[in-house]
């Protein structure tokens, strides 16, 4: 019976070992994830590192505790005969177990630090995009190019989450339900991108795991961050601080691509959202644009005569005099 159960503990065991192996190279967090993926950015490999080494460190250390209680609590049991020491303390065991937690500790602070100095170091930035956190939505530009808009849930989703009616065949068809928004924030593989993070009514947390960090975003600071994504893709996060009733429907997406597609799409956005030149209007005039612009129309008016009608545009109701 008992060898049957550590049979059944001793497969579930190398399951999980299995699973986190595959999960550790997802971008994205997935459905019972056990362990961190390594992400798209330096910043995430460099956390995911540093956390496979502590966690290393930490079963080395609980082999060797727990191993020494087993052999402890079994072979030197009451019921073999075993007599318990009358000593109190050792100094030989007692400098040991000083000297080596420090050492351990020394050994994982160095290249961590080393890798938290580099997380903050924004110098040598390619581009500089500003995210705002409003309640509840985000709100991205592209500091220096004139391209600045809002990120929101998309409408399906919204849709969705507010219908009572809302069918389990209905979520499942829509993949990236709450984490699909309608502006998507795209930025360049390959680039360092700084990021200044900010928020205009409450504490916001702009999160995307797959990137490696998390910023806070605090009315009237300015937070510092920045990444460099390797690999081409779509990478969703969520606002990591509670910020109101709709903190859980603030999703984040970013969309990686190679340069010339970026430049492509930047001239795009900037194209869109340039003002629009005026028209231009004979120096005759036409008789048919507005009073204040056509010269036409303007010498009509001065001399009290009623514009030429347009066609299919009927006069208006003369205003009596008071």
């Amino acid at each position: 019976m008992q060898a049957g159960r550590f049979k059944q503990w001793a497969l579930g065991l190398a399951a999980m070992a299995l699973s986190t192996g595959a999960l550790a190279q997802s971008a994205d967090p997935q459905r019972w994830q056990l362990n961190m993926g390594r992400g798209v950015t330096a910043t995430s490999q460099n956390a995911y590192e540093a956390h496979m080494f502590v966690l290393w460190v930490c079963v080395v250390i609980g082999v060797i505790v727990f191993g020494a209680m087993a052999v402890a609590m079994f072979r030197f049991r009451k019921s073999k005969g075993a007599v318990a020491a009358q000593f109190s303390h050792n100094t030989t065991a007692e400098v040991i177990w000083t000297i080596v937690p420090i050492v351990i500790l020394v050994v994982m602070a160095v290249p961590a630090t080393s890798k938290l100095i580099a997380m903050y170091d924004v110098r040598d930035s390619e581009m500089t995009v500003k995210v705002t956190g409003y309640q509840w939505m985000w709100a991205y530009e592209y500091l220096g190019e004139d391209v600045a808009f809002t990120s929101r849930m998309d409408r399906d989703s919204d849709r969705l989450r507010q219908n009572r009616a809302t069918t389990r065949a209905e979520l499942d068809a829509h993949p990236a339900y709450l984490l699909e928004v309608d502006n998507e924030l795209v930025l360049p593989v390959d680039t360092k991108v700084r990021f200044v993070v900010t928020a205009d009514d409450v504490i916001h947390s702009w999160w995307v795991p797959a990137l490696g960090w998390k910023q806070d975003a605090i009315p009237g600071l300015v937070n510092e961050a920045w990444t460099e994504i390797r690999e081409p893709g779509v990478y969703r996060g969520q606002c990591a601080e509670l910020c109101g009733k709709d903190h859980a429907f603030m999703p984040i997406v970013v969309r990686a691509v190679p340069r010339d597609e970026f430049d492509a799409w930047l001239a795009a956005r900037k194209a869109d959202s340039a003002p629009q030149e005026p028209s231009v209007i004979d120096e005759e005039g036409s008789g048919t644009a507005p009073r204040g612009v056509d010269p036409d129309m303007i010498e009509d008016a001065a001399e009290g005569e009623e514009p030429a009608l347009q066609t299919g545009i009927a006069p208006a109701a003369a205003t009596p005099a008071a």
